[in-house]
């Protein structure tokens, strides 16, 4: 079962981009005592990921903040590599591009989509979420497109 408005999120380790290379970070690293607005993709450099999707938060994350919002996450199942070249392809300064390169935290909140059969393996499914000290207050899944997890509907929401 997918994780629900009200739940903790599990602990787990992602990577970041470091100066120096893939950097570990924790759940409670990026949301222990912090607003924090996450969303993922399915896949960095993807068409409605990279046109519309991640674009939305770029553009609006100095009014996300400016709603009490500490830090915005991106996530997908990618490397850190990936995930890094992604942020700087899309100027994406103020987004933290979180790795989950194994799908470890995705499958952990059971929002992972099989897209094997057109050679992606296990993905993300597209979905925004507000996190509160770690509880999510917030979930918004998308089945198609990018309307329930865009970053206007999540400013709208904040």
């Amino acid at each position: 079962m997918a994780i629900q408005v009200g739940d903790k999120l599990p602990s787990v380790t992602f990577k970041v981009m470091g100066e120096n290379g893939p950097e570990s970070v924790t759940t409670d690293d990026l949301f222990a005592g912090k607003k924090v607005v996450l969303f993922a993709v399915p896949g960095a450099f993807t068409p409605g990921c990279t046109i519309t999707h991640l674009p939305g938060f770029v553009v609006n994350a100095d009014k996300i903040k400016a709603k009490g919002v500490d830090s915005i996450v991106c996530l997908a199942v990618n490397d850190a590599f990936v995930m890094d070249a992604w942020g700087k392809s899309q100027n994406a300064e103020e987004i933290i591009m979180l790795a989950d390169g194994s799908a470890v935290f995705t499958k952990e909140i059971g929002l992972e989509k099989d897209l094997t059969e057109g050679g992606l393996g296990i993905r993300s499914q597209r979905y925004a979420m507000i996190v509160n000290d770690g509880t999510v207050e917030l979930l918004n899944v998308d089945d198609k497109g990018v309307d329930k997890s865009s970053a206007e509907t999540i400013l709208a929401a904040l």
